[in-house]
C-alpha cells in the first residue's frame, strides 16, 4: 500500500489533459457564439480547466522546488517545459497567418515577436481584427505561470524555517482575500486588465496546491482513493448554489472544494494515467493550439463548417506533433528533482 501511495504515482497527466479539453469546450462556445443552454453552461464549468491547471501546478512544482532547491536547476527546468512547445506554437502561428493574409513587415512585428518567444503574451494592433479579437485566446495564463515560476522562490526564501507551513497559510489567506476583492470592486478597465493579467488574483489556486502538497495530503486516508466521493459532494455543491450566492464567494469556495477533489482523483487508482497515456502528456499542446485553430476558422469564415469533434481532433494532431518532435525531447533534459516522498 505505501507503494502506491508514493508521491509520484498519480493521475495528474490524465487530469491535465482533462482540464485541456475543458478549456476547448469553453472557448467553443465563447470564441464562435454558440448558444448554450443554463444547465449545460454550469455542467461545463463543474470542472473549469485553468483553476485545475494551477492548483496542479503549485502541488507539482513546489515538490520540485523543495527537493532541489538549486536556482539553476528549477529555472532551467521549467524553461524546458514551456518554451520549446511555446515557440513551436508560435512559428506554427506565423506560417498560417502569413498563409492567411497577415503582413508581419511591420515595425510593430519587432516588438511583438520576442515578447511572445518570451512568454509576454499579446495581441498587437495589427492582428486584432484577425479571427476573433485575439491571436491565441488560450496564450493569456502563460505569462502568469512564468509569474508563479518566479515567486515561489521567493515565497520560500522569505519563509520562517521554523514556521513554513504557518507562513504558507498566511500567504493563502491574503491571496484569496485578494482574489475576492479583485472580483467584488471594479478598479476600472486599465488596472482591473493589469491585475487579471498578474498573477495577484490566481496565486491563491497555486498556493492551495503549495499548501496540500507540504501537508503530504497524498497520504490522507480521506484523499487516496476516495475520489468518488469527492467528485459527488462537489458536484451536489456546485450544482445547488452556482446561482444562491454571489459568484466571488462562490468561485472561492469551488475552487477551493475542487482543489481537494483533484488531489483524489489524482491518488485514486494512481497508475490509470499511465495505462491510458503510457506517460505521453498531450495536455499543453492541447491547450496552446485549440485557441489557433478557432481563431484560424473564424478568420476564414469555417464556423458554419466546423464542429466540437472536429476541433478536437484537429487539436489533439497538432498536439501530438508538438509532443513527439518538440515537448518530449527537450523534456529528456530536465534534471531529474522529484523523487519518492518519505
Amino acid at each position: 500500500m505505501e507503494e502506491q501511495k508514493e508521491f509520484r504515482i498519480n493521475n495528474f497527466d490524465l487530469l491535465r489533459l482533462l482540464a485541456a479539453t475543458q478549456v476547448i469546450f469553453d472557448h467553443y462556445f465563447q470564441h464562435l457564439n454558440i448558444p448554450i443552454g443554463h444547465l449545460w453552461l454550469k455542467i461545463m464549468y463543474l470542472f473549469p480547466g485553468v483553476p485545475i491547471f494551477f492548483v496542479i501546478s503549485g502541488y507539482l512544482i513546489s515538490a520540485s522546488f523543495e527537493r532541489n532547491n538549486s536556482l539553476r536547476n528549477y529555472f532551467r527546468n521549467r524553461a524546458l517545459r514551456i518554451y520549446p512547445g511555446l515557440w513551436g506554437c508560435i512559428i506554427i502561428t506565423l506560417i498560417i497567418f502569413s498563409l492567411t493574409g497577415v503582413n508581419f513587415f511591420n515595425r510593430e512585428t519587432i516588438a511583438w515577436l520576442p515578447s511572445q518567444l518570451i512568454g509576454g503574451i499579446y495581441t498587437p494592433n495589427f492582428l486584432d481584427s484577425y479571427g476573433f479579437g485575439s491571436y491565441n485566446g488560450s496564450l493569456w495564463t502563460i505569462p502568469i505561470e512564468l509569474q508563479f515560476y518566479i515567486v515561489l522562490p521567493a515565497c520560500f526564501f522569505f519563509a520562517p524555517k521554523k514556521y513554513m507551513n504557518q507562513w504558507f497559510w498566511i500567504l493563502l489567506i491574503v491571496f484569496t482575500a485578494g482574489y475576492i476583492i479583485f472580483e467584488l470592486i471594479d478598479f476600472g478597465y486599465l488596472i482591473n486588465k493589469l491585475i487579471r493579467y498578474s498573477f495577484i488574483p490566481h496565486f491563491f489556486l497555486f498556493l492551495t496546491g503549495v499548501i496540500l502538497q507540504r501537508l503530504r495530503i497524498y497520504k490522507s486516508k480521506y484523499i487516496y482513493g476516495k475520489a468518488l466521493y469527492w467528485i459527488v459532494l462537489y458536484v451536489v455543491f456546485s450544482m445547488i448554489f452556482f446561482d444562491r450566492i454571489d459568484a466571488a464567494y462562490f468561485t472561492t469556495i469551488q475552487y477551493l472544494f475542487l482543489s481537494f477533489c483533484i488531489l483524489s482523483m489524482a491518488y485514486t487508482l494512481p497508475r490509470l494515467a499511465d495505462k491510458l497515456l503510457q506517460k505521453n502528456d498531450i495536455s499543453y499542446g492541447i491547450y496552446i493550439y485549440h485557441g489557433l485553430i478557432l481563431t484560424v476558422a473564424v478568420q476564414l469564415k469555417l464556423v458554419p463548417y466546423i464542429n466540437l469533434p472536429i476541433v478536437i481532433g484537429l487539436t489533439i494532431i497538432l498536439a501530438s506533433l508538438s509532443w513527439i518532435f518538440i515537448e518530449k525531447p527537450f523534456m529528456k533534459r530536465k534534471e531529474k528533482t522529484i523523487r519518492a516522498v518519505d
